[in-house]
């Protein structure tokens, strides 16, 4: 088994559910301060796989083994991992529980120690200030040839020192994100790196990762809210057949404007992975050829608020939003049976508390569905199987749920 060391985003209940989903044999080790959290699996896990990830900003893999070794020794594994470098050094730390002190110190004595052994070197960041994702792509700290980073994690029974061998890649979201030709910022914004978040849960649901035989297959992904296409532009670029409607003319043609740019922008076969859009209400029969793998899309959220509001305001928008999404998930029960479906509802933080669907849940049940979670994931919500994305700034939430179809 490897051991790994990930830097969860800001919502890390969820970046552990992710990565439990994809990695079958995840198995949790120990959570250093409030967003570094180890983990074992026997996968080698490099940037192709955190560049599926949407929730994890770096993984670090361990370097020391079961050798007991100190933070004393850093300099000298640090020559180490830079015997593959030709040229001027660079290297970096990323530590936590590591005192200002001791971590001043730490630079000075790694650059001595390398100088002295005849490594011309130059270190990026700082004690308390690690490079950014970006850096660390742009300066060759993530590439053996080049130099590497460091990262040191301690607490008072722990010592975990390990390499960053995959980060976030800051520049692909950009050019997906902001330089895709449509973009409406009269409904939420749905983010490239929640999309896929869901998208991820959908393969768990389908039991893409668990099982050996299925791990590489391609699925066909259905979104009934396509809106812009933002999950479907996500399947597309890794590999996915994708489906897509929505009931608004103008959502369509957004879609295809955005799947014809990624076709073009990324070098993609104008048919393969394949894509469809067509315009639909999603609570009205859904008339498929071949049923798709799994169903994942963001439902409606209602209006943009921009301010915070009062219970009434919220009342109403609640009432509209379980009666669109149960009248989906009853169309999804007799239209396309036995699919699963990986969703978000909307979430009102209002003037005096969170109010969230709960006709839904009853509907949930009633439908033969099974809210699931991936392991070593608790819900967000006491009674619901859930877990919540939003930002602080946000007073509509999003509450993802994993629907499994029952077979009886």
């Amino acid at each position: 088994m490897h051991s790994y060391s990930a830097l969860l985003g800001i919502h890390p209940a969820i970046s552990v559910a992710e990565l439990s989903a994809l990695l079958p044999d995840f198995s949790p080790s120990h959570r250093f301060g409030g967003q570094f959290y180890s983990f074992e699996t026997e996968k080698e896990i490099d940037q192709a796989f955190l560049n599926r990830l949407g929730g994890t900003i770096m993984i670090a893999k361990r370097i020391t083994g079961e050798s007991a070794v100190g933070i004393d020794d850093l300099p000298v594994l640090l020559q180490t991992e830079l015997k593959g470098v030709k040229g001027k050094a660079v290297f970096s730390f990323r530590l936590v529980g590591v005192s200002p002190k001791r971590a001043n110190a730490l630079f000075k004595e790694c650059k001595q120690h390398l100088k002295s052994h005849g490594i011309p070197c130059r270190y990026v960041g700082g004690p308390g200030n690690p490079p950014k994702p970006i850096q660390l792509h742009d300066e060759g700290l993530l590439d053996p040839k080049s130099g590497c980073e460091l990262v040191v994690l301690a607490d008072k029974e722990n010592l975990w020192i390990g390499r960053t061998v995959a980060a976030q890649d800051v520049k692909a979201y950009t050019l997906r994100d902001i330089e895709k030709p449509v973009r409406d910022t009269t409904v939420g914004l749905l983010p490239p790196k929640l999309a896929q978040i869901l998208l991820n849960f959908g393969s768990y649901l389908v039991g893409n990762n668990q099982k050996p035989e299925t791990r590489n297959q391609k699925l066909t992904v259905f979104d009934p809210f396509c809106g812009t296409g933002v999950i479907p532009l996500e399947a597309l670029l890794r590999g996915q057949s994708t489906l897509a409607s929505d009931v608004s003319l103008k959502a369509v043609n957004g879609t295809t404007k955005n799947l014809e740019w990624a076709r073009k922008t990324y070098k993609m076969s104008k048919k393969d992975p394949s894509s469809e859009v067509w315009k639909q209400d999603a609570t009205k029969p859904f008339e498929l050829k071949d049923k798709p793998d799994v169903i994942v899309t963001e439902g409606s959220l209602g209006p943009a608020l921009s301010d915070r509001p009062n219970i009434k305001d919220v009342e109403n928008l609640r009432k509209k939003a379980d009666d669109l999404t149960i009248a989906f998930l009853k169309n999804c029960a007799a239209t396309l049976p036995g699919v699963p479906v990986v969703m978000t509802l909307p979430i009102w933080y209002a003037q005096k508390r969170m109010i969230h669907l709960e006709k839904v849940w009853q509907a949930v049940n009633e439908l033969k569905f099974t809210p699931v979670l991936p392991p070593h994931t608790d819900p967000s919500i006491p009674g619901h199987f859930s877990q919540i994305y939003r930002r602080n700034d946000q007073f509509v939430g999003r509450e993802i749920v994993l629907l499994k179809p029952r077979l009886s």
